[in-house]
Parts: C-alpha cells; sequence; structure tokens
C-alpha cells in the first residue's frame, strides 16, 4: 500500500469474503443470504461491494431506498434489489431499474398495485413486511385478510417473500420476545401463504439473528453489520474482520504554552508547562462528529493513542501528541481492523459502530483492497 498523503477509507474485499463465508457457515444448506448494502453499503462503497459480493454468488441485495438500487445496477448489478423503504413519488425508479418493492401498509400497497396496473405489469415481484414488534414499517397481523383480498383482485403483483425485522436479537437479555416474535412471524407467514395459495420467500433474521437463533433462519437471513466486520457481542466480533480503515496525516505540529487553547470557544486550555499538538485533515463533515472532541475520541499515531483534544471542527481535528514521537506527513490511524476498531471507538463516546462507519462522509476517497 502507498505511503498515505490525505484522508482515505482503505476497504479491504479479502475481509469481506471472510465474513460472507463465516455468517454463510452459520446457515443450512439452501437457505438464502441477502446482503444489505443500504447507506453506501454502510458507508463503505455500495457499488464496489456489491459487484464483489456478486461474483461470490450472494443471492439478493437490500438497499433503503429506489435511488440506491438504481445506482447498483448501473454499476452492473443483477441479482435481485428488494428496496426496504419504498415511497410512492420512487415507483418509476423502481420499475426503471427492475427493484422489487417491500409494502407495508395500506395505502402503499393499494398505490402500488393501481401504478403496476396503469403500466400493464403481470406479477411484478413485491415484498410484504409485517411489524412483530419493532414498530417500525409494516402491517400488523390483523391486515392479512385486506392484504390476501388485495392481491387476489389483480394479476399486476406477485408476493416473493414475506418477512420482519427482529428488534433485539443482539441481546440475549430480550431472548423472550424475541423468541414471541419468531413464533409471530411464523403463524402469519404460515396462514398468509394458505390464504394466498403459494409459498412466497420468509426471512426475518439479521446479523444477530443469523449468529443467536437458527430457528429464525428460515428461507433467507439478511446480513449488513456482519457483513461489515460487527457482531454486536465482544465473542461474535472476534470471528468477523471490520473492513473498513479510516486513514489520515499530521498536516501541522504546534507548541501549546501554559494558558493557551486549541480550537473554537476554547474548548481546550492548556494547563501544564508545554504541549504538542498535531492537526489532523479530517472533521465533522467527514463523519468524525464533534462527540468525539475533549478527549472522548482518539487516535493512532506510530502505534499510541493521541487524544482529541478541544471541540472537532468541520475539516480538521486537534489531538495531544506531547507523548509521541512524530512529525509532520506521517500516517494517522482513526479506526481500523487491528489496532482500534469502529466499535472501540465509538463506544468510548458513547455510541454505536453504525452511526461512526456509516457517518463517513462520500468526499473522503475509498481506496479499494483487491
Amino acid at each position: 500500500m502507498p505511503k498515505v498523503q490525505e484522508t482515505i477509507l482503505e476497504i479491504d474485499l479479502k475481509a469481506l469474503k471472510h465474513n460472507f463465508e463465516y455468517l454463510k457457515s452459520k446457515l443450512k444448506n439452501g437457505t438464502q443470504f441477502l446482503a444489505v448494502v443500504k447507506a453506501f453499503a454502510y458507508g463503505n462503497d455500495a457499488e464496489e461491494i456489491a459487484t464483489y459480493l456478486q461474483n461470490l454468488n450472494i443471492d439478493y441485495f437490500a438497499v433503503a431506498y429506489a435511488n440506491e438500487g438504481a445506482a447498483l445496477r448501473k454499476a452492473g448489478v443483477t441479482k435481485p434489489i428488494l428496496v426496504l423503504h419504498t415511497l410512492a413519488v420512487n415507483f418509476d425508479v423502481i420499475l426503471e431499474n427492475c427493484l422489487e418493492p417491500s409494502l407495508y401498509n395500506a395505502k402503499i400497497l393499494s398505490e402500488f398495485i393501481d401504478f403496476a396496473e396503469n403500466e400493464n405489469q403481470k406479477a411484478y415481484p413485491i415484498h410484504i413486511k409485517f411489524n412483530t414488534g419493532l414498530n417500525r414499517l409494516g402491517f400488523s397481523e390483523s391486515d392479512s385478510g385486506y392484504i390476501v383480498e388485495k392481491i387476489k383482485t389483480t394479476q399486476s403483483i406477485k408476493v416473493k417473500s414475506l418477512f420482519s425485522h427482529l428488534a433485539a436479537s443482539e441481546d440475549l437479555n430480550e431472548k423472550v420476545f424475541t423468541l414471541n416474535q419468531i413464533h409471530s412471524f411464523k403463524s402469519i407467514a404460515n396462514n398468509f401463504s394458505k390464504a394466498i395459495g403459494y409459498q412466497p420467500i420468509l426471512h426475518m433474521s439479521n446479523t444477530s439473528g443469523v449468529l443467536n437463533y437458527p430457528e429464525a433462519h428460515l428461507d433467507m437471513v439478511r446480513c449488513g453489520i456482519g457483513l461489515y466486520g460487527f457482531g454486536n457481542s465482544k465473542k461474535e466480533s472476534a470471528n468477523l474482520k471490520p473492513i473498513a480503515s479510516l486513514k489520515t496525516v499530521i498536516s501541522q505540529i504546534h507548541h501549546i504554552k501554559k494558558g493557551a487553547s486549541v480550537g473554537y470557544n476554547r474548548a481546550f486550555k492548556n494547563k501544564d508547562t508545554l504541549i504538542k499538538t498535531a492537526t489532523l485533515p479530517l472533521g465533522h463533515a467527514d463523519g468524525i462528529s464533534r462527540i468525539y472532541g475533549n478527549n472522548k475520541g482518539f487516535v493512532t499515531i506510530n502505534g499510541k493513542k493521541a487524544p482529541i483534544i478541544g471541540n472537532v471542527c468541520m475539516d480538521m481535528i486537534m489531538v495531544n501528541i506531547t507523548h509521541i514521537d512524530c512529525k509532520e506527513g506521517d500516517e494517522v490511524t482513526v479506526f481500523d481492523g487491528k489496532t482500534t476498531t469502529a466499535e472501540v471507538l465509538a463506544e468510548g463516546a458513547g455510541t454505536i459502530s453504525y452511526e461512526l462507519i456509516t457517518g463517513i462522509s462520500q468526499r473522503v476517497k475509498r481506496v479499494v483492497l483487491k
């Protein structure tokens, strides 16, 4: 790898393959694997990652919104793509790109049927989402009769899958709740399938569901965070490899006298005789939120931790390097899969890895290690 000269996000496809194969090893033969690549593949590079996974013979992809799916099609992804949060304004994009909408309430179901009929569609694949406890999106069990009636009155659509979402599969203290969700969805799906006269694909397991609840694997599983190297527990994270490393360089070094301050609002004031700081070219516009300022976050320089001091700026952060032998131009690691993972950095600031990695700005250069 060439010397780092600017802020970059390295993406390791070998680590991605390892995670895919590890998660797939937990499934019985025949269980399909859906990769969740929404939000730029959790802040990485959706097109590179989806193309790579397609070559590994993945079965399905999922995105949050239709335009994300359209970008994958433009990049050459041909596998089925489920749109998890369908909006009526994007029906044209869905049809033009052969995307498959999740329909989750009476309004969106009725509107999509009308759209499909107006476009002379026959058996267009749709996915019906049921809410079993997350209370975010989804039909309730009592809506089943209405959905079946709507489906039977049109030939424009066909149910490709029924699915739900586990709310707390990573928290074994909520095992009773999760088992109730699984039981509820199986009951709903069984009755629904009998009513429509054919068997759609059934799925409800996320990464933690794959790892903790084999009884919920069903016909297909949906993995997001696990593919990117995090297992929602220290035990499982140890079996996975974070695929992304955020690196930058030292732009300038300052010597801060006693009583002098660093950054906006003078949030850091030096009480020591003399300290040394380094200014780095990344900030909250790059995804390093202000919550990491004032010693809550840190970077690694030449193997040593350098705490972030003062407030995080839009384009820069300052770190304390008094105890580190380094110079301007030296490489800096914010997070990686070895010394400090995004999970560790996020926990120190009271948040989660999802928020940190998905927040890495698109202005940060992506470097894909193939």
